[in-house]
């Protein structure tokens, strides 16, 4: 079993929705709760997530030190595929001095890292071997100290090791370490070890949450809350830069050459300009978001929750919401009000 299904195996819960949805209540009562409460009101919408072609890898270092500057590294210009080759993050920490009770194969501190890719793309199976080989080798190969594990477990799997294994010109050759088929390269620092096999399977992209504040600081800080709950949910990731998208998108764009734009009638500064065509709430002065990426759907849902709940009852925040596309994106749906803790308060999407 690898380190990936012994989190399924330990937390069942982790597929499986956590909570009763709340029940949505008339406009003017919930409106009522949110003033009494101080707690910002959730929008009966849904979040339009879609499928990915994903793999989780393991890192381990001798250190913390060295583990966080590979991960850091690997994960890096991975935000969105609007431009960047796949979008990546840390799953969570595993091995000594953990939580997670998930040994790592050579017993030192270790992480999951996902990669995701989406499902649409035609060469989405090319395309995500072409982003782990170009991130593992020049950002976990060269890393001082760590060794890299795939997933083995799935059905379907890249020959990645052996890919990397000619950076050793020659001199790397084929063993068994820690229990795993492995290839050793030689190198200035001592050697790297990396697996042979590297698993890929379907995951999640897109999951998101909208946090609508009455200042910068409010959106701020209710969406560094949401990113920091998610990074403790198992399974699942943020991408941007702390887990908070400032530029939330839209598909399209007046320009022929450009295939995502700012989603101009959710943007504060435009709502005079705009006119009746903007959709921003009243005293709504910032929007930002958090994309979640995952497993699978009820990984995505449990971050989700999680985020909600850790936001809720920051100061200034007004609404919490989704961003969706009528399923034109995708068929894979997180309904606010199934994520909602009981009691919340929900108001209509429009």
């Amino acid at each position: 079993m690898s380190a990936m299904d012994e989190t399924r195996a330990r937390d069942p819960s982790l597929s499986k929705l956590l909570v009763k949805p709340a029940t949505p209540r008339p406009w003017s009562e919930a409106m009522s709760e949110v003033t009494e409460s101080a707690m910002a009101a959730i929008v009966d919408t849904y979040a339009e997530a879609f499928r990915s072609h994903y793999a989780e890898v393991v890192i381990t270092a001798r250190d913390h030190t060295w583990l966080d500057h590979a991960v850091n590294a690997c994960s890096g210009h991975a935000s969105s595929t609007i431009m960047c080759d796949c979008e990546a993050g840390l799953d969570q920490y595993i091995g000594p001095e953990t939580d997670s009770g998930i040994p790592t194969p050579d017993g030192r501190p270790g992480a999951i890292v996902q990669f995701h890719v989406p499902r649409f793309r035609k060469d989405r199976r090319k395309a995500l071997e072409d982003a782990l080989l170009a991130r593992l080798c020049q950002n976990v190969l060269t890393c001082p100290t760590t060794s890299c594990f795939g997933d083995q477990d799935q059905e379907e799997y890249y020959k990645l090791g052996r890919k990397i294994s000619f950076f050793g010109d020659g001199h790397q050759f084929r063993d068994v370490r820690h229990g795993r088929n492995v290839w050793v390269i030689p190198t200035l620092g001592g050697e790297f070890i990396v697996e042979r096999r590297f698993g890929f399977t379907d995951g999640i992209m897109g999951g998101n949450l909208w946090f609508m504040g009455d200042t910068v600081d409010s959106a701020l800080e209710a969406a560094k809350r949401g990113a920091d709950a998610v990074s403790g949910v198992p399974g699942a990731i943020t991408t941007f830069p702390g887990g908070v998208a400032a530029s939330g998108s839209k598909a399209g764009s007046k320009y022929s050459f450009m295939f995502a734009s700012t989603f101009a009638e959710f943007c504060p500064t435009l709502t005079k300009s705009l006119g009746n065509e903007s959709r921003v709430p009243d005293g709504v002065t910032s929007i930002m978001e958090i994309i979640i990426n995952g497993r699978d759907l009820p990984a995505v849902a449990n971050a989700t929750r999680a985020a909600i709940t850790a936001s809720l009852d920051t100061p200034g925040l007004l609404r919490i919401s989704a961003g969706n596309y009528g399923g034109r994106l995708g068929k894979s749906f997180i309904h606010l009000r199934e994520q909602a803790p009981a009691g919340a308060a929900l108001i209509p999407e429009n």
